[in-house]
């Protein structure tokens, strides 16, 4: 399938199909394509839903889970591209370095010390999520003398410590953390979680970076929280609407840091995710259960069609 197909071919060729593998980008999906209970509704044949990345924003898992079809995603695939660059605008920054950058190219009369940075040593580590990404974000900010602090109700308090971290509650995480980076999923749970209340939370001159995806974190609240003063820069490379406009205004702030989605797309990163998804769609057609399953309780049902 392909969007510049006409839609008739594609519909012809879903009807067929059994396994769907479909682009997680919601804005790159055309709504009709994104999978939902007229979707499942008009094509039976299918029982595997498989998302192209770590995300799954173009499935409605609830709508699959009542029908019985079964959800993948390729969690991890990308795990070291996002790290690098979550801890990329966290350096820049601490470091000021675009700052820095503008300035110069401007020609602008500034001297050092108008653009000091700070050191990360000491400084305390907020993890929002610690699945995939955030045990290697624990792992590298340990590595730097980090604390790190983590967040996440999926996870027990014992693992949250084998996985480097200290584990909280969000309001503590917030209060307590020089740093929050969110890597969750965006779902019922936690879409609109970080807001005006959590900004208000977070320590004064504390730093936001985002990797996860838009929706979790309200943009108009982190405008507010950053322009007066309470936060001191974002990191930001996921937007409720992407890409963002330019006239967006986030972007007209020098303490923040944009980037188009773009943290898991590097060579390394999508040749894996293409490599995990393969693999796990070589299970499923084998009657296996793959290893990162959504909605795993539907994973008999699903999985008895390939069986037979």
């Amino acid at each position: 399938m392909k969007l510049s197909d006409p839609a008739e071919d594609n519909w012809k060729k879903l009807a067929q199909a059994a396994i769907y593998h479909v682009s997680a980008a919601k804005d790159e999906v055309p709504a009709s394509y994104q999978v939902s209970r007229e979707l499942l509704g008009r094509f039976p044949n299918v029982k595997v839903v498989s998302s192209t990345g770590s995300g799954y924003d173009t499935i409605d898992v609830q709508a699959c889970t009542e029908a019985g079809v079964l959800v993948v995603n390729q969690a991890g695939g990308n795990a070291d591209s996002v790290v690098e660059h979550a801890f990329g605008m966290l350096l820049n920054l601490f470091h000021r370095i675009s700052e820095s950058d503008r300035a110069l190219r401007k020609g602008a009369g500034v001297s050092r010390e108008s653009l000091m940075g700070r050191e990360l040593r000491g400084k305390v580590l907020g993890l929002v999520g610690i699945g995939q990404i955030g045990s290697r974000m624990a792992v590298l900010a340990q590595s730097l003398g980090m604390p790190v602090l983590a967040y996440d109700p999926y996870v027990d308090d014992a693992e949250i410590m084998r996985r480097g971290a200290s584990p909280v509650s969000l309001d503590a995480l917030l209060a307590e953390s020089d740093v929050v980076s969110l890597h969750c999923p965006r779902n019922a749970e936690t879409m609109g979680m970080i807001g005006a209340r959590e900004y208000a939370l977070m320590k004064s001159g504390a730093y936001f970076i985002t990797t996860a995806r838009g929706g979790i974190h309200d943009e108009e609240a982190l405008f507010q929280a950053l322009s007066s003063g309470h936060l001191a820069g974002a990191g930001l490379d996921v937007w409720s609407v992407e890409p963002p406009p330019s006239s967006h205004p986030l972007l007209s702030l020098p303490n923040v840091i944009a980037s188009f989605h773009t943290a898991g797309v590097t060579h390394e990163g999508r040749s894996n995710v293409a490599r995990v998804g393969a693999l796990q769609i070589l299970d499923i057609v084998a009657g296996l259960k793959p290893p990162r399953m959504i909605n795993p309780e539907v994973a008999d049902q699903a999985l008895a069609f390939f069986q037979r």
